[in-house]
């Protein structure tokens, strides 16, 4: 299902409805107008968003680049005025006082913000599904997951509802629900945009902030926007990147997980014919080794657990009636499983650490690393529900994501785009670009140059 339909915000992406706003085809207050009335059309079966905003303070002037251009914010960073929920049950969330640092860079960038949208727990989980509530559901098969943790934000743009919205990524939470819903999602390198304050207290900070997108210029345009407003003076500046490059690349191909998880037959064929794509428009691919610890799964997992196990000794921060015990459970296996495993916490974290090693030993000689997103295709609603038994659900995840957590640990830049559907039900497959730190630039060139081969193919014509 979708929300495409003759308004102000027509076929446009991003960056098309900000230059028709500001060539005064359309104004921002038609686009929040138009945009609310499509997310209304949409949300009784998406049942993407979290809060709306009563009175969207849409920009009447030039601000930012993409000003006017209606979205919305993940439920896990603060917005003023709005609750911050976390995905969660365990608390009642109250109004936040002041946007967070991120929210204070994204709304620089001249977007009119619309709401808030859901998330599963904490962002602990690959599809945003809940034990109690209806879950996201993604509008190419309202019975398959949307991805998680940006569920909620991949589904209102997969569905034409807004051309962008925010997102992050701790484990693959910008690139899961992107490679679900058919859309553009970019991780950035740690630091690359505004960092927020409880991940800067950890021993690995994994969460980076960035968008959803349906083309490849809406997230290179967002990166640039916010680039205006702050730049890592230790990495060097994105800017805006405009089309493809005329370098031709050395690529590693990656189509089983280094962790012994090996694709299933629609993944592995997306991701060969993607390989074979790349050697038609000249680039040099070849196979590649990331020769990562065993243990990284584990660690992972455990260092996951360290997380969940933070927010329930933290929680009433949140709110004075949180609950450790109302908590998922997923969340309360992480915790329960971290307690019992505690004392393997430092070297957990020196050995997560040391994955920056083989990573850069895995780019020798190489520009980018090619591979699958997921090591499966979109489940269905309830395979990977937070209800299913600990055991049984922890298995079936680190069965999926086998890929994105990598980028995490190591903070180095990843980008997934469409590639093909899946051979039964037409569902997207994406396909995934990592690169050294700060090769943003080189992943979006590239991205532009598959989206120019062969166009990203949108669910209205599905």
């Amino acid at each position: 299902m979708h929300a495409f339909r003759d308004d102000a915000l027509g076929d446009h992406d991003a960056v098309g409805l900000a230059e028709a706003i500001r060539r005064g085809e359309v104004s921002a207050a038609e686009a929040a107008r138009d945009a609310a009335a499509r997310v209304r059309a949409v949300e009784d079966r998406l049942h993407a968003v979290q809060v709306h905003v009563e009175v969207p303070a849409y920009r009447s002037g030039p601000v930012g680049s993409l000003t006017g251009v209606p979205t919305f914010v993940k439920d896990n960073t603060d917005y003023r005025g709005l609750p911050t929920g976390h995905g969660s049950a365990a608390f009642v969330p109250r109004a936040a006082r002041r946007h967070a640092p991120f929210a204070r860079q994204f709304v620089s960038t001249g977007v009119t913000v619309l709401g808030k949208t859901r998330m599963p727990e904490f962002g602990f989980s690959p599809t945003t599904e809940y034990e109690g509530a209806e879950p996201v559901r993604n509008p190419w098969h309202t019975g398959r997951s949307a991805g998680g943790s940006s569920g909620g934000s991949a589904a209102l743009v997969a569905a034409g509802a807004v051309p962008i919205a925010h997102a992050n990524d701790g484990g693959g939470s910008i690139r899961i629900p992107a490679a679900c819903c058919g859309l553009v999602g970019l991780k950035p390198t740690r630091g690359r945009v505004v960092r927020n304050a409880q991940g800067r207290q950890l021993p690995i900070d994994l969460v980076s902030d960035g968008v959803v997108s349906r083309s490849v210029r809406d997230s290179a345009a967002f990166l640039a926007a916010a680039e205006q407003y702050w730049r890592n003076p230790k990495l060097q500046p994105v800017g805006l990147v405009e089309g493809p490059s005329r370098r031709r690349l050395r690529i590693g191909f990656l189509r089983d997980s280094p962790n012994g998880v090996p694709s299933d037959a629609d993944t592995g064929a997306a991701v060969t014919e993607t390989a074979r794509r790349l050697e038609r428009l000249g680039h040099t691919v070849e196979p590649v080794e990331l020769a990562i610890d065993p243990s990284f799964t584990p660690d992972f997992l455990t260092y996951w657990g360290l997380l969940s196990f933070l927010i329930g000794v933290t929680g009433r921060t949140l709110g004075t009636d949180f609950d450790r015990h109302r908590m998922d459970g997923l969340s309360r296996g992480l915790r329960e499983t971290y307690v019992k495993d505690w004392r393997r916490t430092p070297g957990v974290v020196r050995r997560l650490k040391r994955t920056r090693e083989p990573y850069a030993a895995a780019f020798r000689g190489l520009d980018l690393i090619l591979s699958p997103v997921l090591a499966r295709t979109t489940p269905e609603l309830g395979h990977l529900s937070p209800a299913v038994p600990y055991d049984t659900l922890i298995e079936r995840i680190l069965a999926y994501v086998a890929f994105t957590p990598v980028n995490n640990v190591v903070g180095t830049p990843s980008i997934s785009v469409p590639a093909t559907r899946t051979t039964e039900d037409g569902l997207p497959i994406g396909v995934m670009f990592s690169g050294r730190p700060g090769a943003e630039r080189t992943l979006l060139e590239l991205a532009f140059e598959l989206e120019a081969d062969e166009p990203f193919r949108s669910i209205r014509d599905a």
